[in-house]
């Protein structure tokens, strides 16, 4: 089963400085968001991996990949901060395919462990075969990648009238929106 994680609104700050930062989702390839949740001071890796661990605290329950823009630097984090050791036996970060065509030249850690398409055979759910009109192969993302960047763009819409709300309206608006569109994509 493949989950994707990634930002919502990324670096928006809809209650002033005082108060939170950016909102995170954990959406699914196909667009169903399964949880949210606001950040008030940064999307730093660091609390990425706290909030991961909060939604995931089980081998069990741990997805096979988790995508996120940002996923070299929450794998940095992980190895460093010594919670890699927990996840390397069931996860895999991987950063979404628009990330890695404009990161993977100048980062290896990116392009060795984070790469979301890899043509080595390491992960054959990741990359399909596809064929084109003249049924010549071609290697294909096996799933989109980008589900929480059109999330974004969707939510975005909703940016000036978020930005008026006090938090419980905050609240209640965007998860009722967030339940909206999943109904829409079910």
């Amino acid at each position: 089963m493949l989950f994707k994680f990634d930002v919502i609104i990324p670096r928006h700050n809809y209650f002033g400085a005082a108060r939170f930062y950016c909102v995170e989702t954990i959406t699914t390839p196909c667009g169903v968001v399964i949880t949210w949740v606001k950040f008030d001071k940064s999307e730093s890796p660091t609390n990425i991996l706290n909030w991961l661990e909060k939604i995931y605290p089980t081998e069990e329950s741990r997805p096979h990949y988790i995508c996120i823009d940002k996923a070299c630097q929450v794998l940095q984090t992980a190895i460093a901060n010594g919670s890699w050791n927990r996840w390397k036996k069931t996860t895999c970060f991987i950063v979404n395919s628009y990330h890695y065509i404009n990161h993977h030249t100048l980062d290896y850690l990116c392009c060795k462990w984070c790469n979301p398409g890899p043509l080595n055979g390491s992960a054959p759910n990741l990359v399909k075969v596809a064929y084109d009109k003249n049924n010549q192969p071609y290697f294909q993302h096996a799933f989109n990648t980008q589900a929480c960047e059109q999330l974004n763009s969707w939510l975005g819409g909703f940016e000036s009238i978020l930005k008026q709300m006090k938090t419980g309206h905050f609240d209640w608006f965007l998860h009722t929106m967030l339940f909206y569109h999943t109904q829409h994509v079910i």
